[in-house]
């Protein structure tokens, strides 16, 4: 027998391959007992407009000093992340609804912040993992239809194959602590496949056929940043940030976590993210996601930033270093070198 890595199941299948947490979620028939919970629950209500607004970024046209790092919320997970002279695209989503139909689902709370025909010239998009929130067959259509195959796509083990078959051909297939060079720019930008804890699936039998993952970016000058993907907490983190890190920014999922009996073990809390930036290193702007887009869980959308900032506050971080980015706008790090 061939020894294979301990997330490489059988049949072809990826799996956890630490012991859960909190493993409750992960029963058999967690689905039906949530919905049926829901029927007798009272949720939250949407947020007025008014409570998330869409502001102007400041993304640089066409590209970024080599000595500094943009990152813009385009709104949920997705980025542009502006880093050595790249743009590089993070889980794009552009479409009305976290669906496979665009007549039901989950239906955009706000606009994109950063309009797909208004993006600057598109390098390398990373794709953590194939849920429907994540990514979206009609953007990545876009995406292709505008800029071609001149765009690298990055996507953990299993996801090539579907992006073969939307049209696409320049595709790296990466396994964890994979990494990719991306040529062009200023200087060498490094993009390294990063574990998370999570799971795929698009269709029934799908289940975990495709790897999820996050990613680090780095740069030969030492510019970097985290993208946390999707994940509920998992004790990985240290040795993500001693081999990837330090890092000038993390991207940290921090909303769609109840309840909590279910949602446990694929998404983190506010708690858990700054648990986990803790574990990274506690260095470098943290800047929240997969929160106030589209609501999938059943939290009130606007409680993730919330319980972050107490969270933040009571672990002693420097205030500074935390953003919470409105729709659209725009983090600027300068005087960016080694790290």
């Amino acid at each position: 027998m061939t020894d294979r890595p301990a997330h490489h199941g059988p049949e072809g299948r990826f799996r956890i391959p630490w012991p859960v947490e909190n493993p409750e979620g992960r029963a058999r028939g967690g689905v039906l007992r949530w919905q049926w919970e829901r029927i007798w629950t009272r949720l939250p209500s949407n947020p007025p407009p008014s409570a998330l607004p869409l502001v102007a970024g400041r993304v640089a046209r066409p590209r970024a000093d080599a000595g500094e790092i943009r990152v813009t919320w385009i709104g949920h997970a997705s980025f542009l992340v502006q880093i050595g002279g790249r743009n590089v695209l993070l889980d794009p989503h552009f479409g009305p609804r976290a669906s496979p139909f665009r007549w039901m689902g989950p239906r955009r709370l706000v606009p994109p912040g950063l309009a797909l025909d208004a993006l600057p010239p598109v390098d390398a998009v990373l794709l953590s993992h194939d849920h429907y929130d994540h990514l979206d067959a009609w953007s990545v259509r876009q995406l292709h239809r505008r800029f071609g195959d001149a765009v690298r796509w990055i996507a953990p083990l299993g996801h090539a194959a579907w992006l073969r078959a939307h049209g696409i051909g320049n595709v790296a297939d990466v396994d964890w602590w994979d990494a990719v060079d991306l040529p062009g720019g200023e200087g060498a930008l490094t993009v390294t496949c990063a574990p998370a804890q999570h799971w795929t699936r698009r269709r029934m039998r799908e289940y975990n056929d495709r790897l999820w993952g996050s990613f680090a970016l780095r740069t030969a000058a030492g510019a970097s940043v985290y993208f946390g993907g999707d994940s509920g907490y998992f004790g990985g983190y240290g040795e993500i940030g001693a081999r990837l890190g330090p890092f000038h920014a993390v991207l940290m999922p921090i909303g769609a976590y109840e309840p909590r009996w279910f949602m446990a073990p694929a998404h983190m809390n506010p708690e858990e993210a700054v648990r986990a930036y803790r574990d990274l290193g506690s260095r470098g702007a943290f800047v929240p996601m997969h929160w106030g887009t589209f609501r999938l869980t059943d939290e009130d959308p606007l409680e993730p930033p919330v319980r972050l900032r107490a969270a933040w506050a009571n672990a002693g971080l420097p205030p500074d270093d935390l953003h919470v980015l409105r729709h659209g706008e725009t983090l600027v790090l300068e005087g960016i070198g080694r790290a």
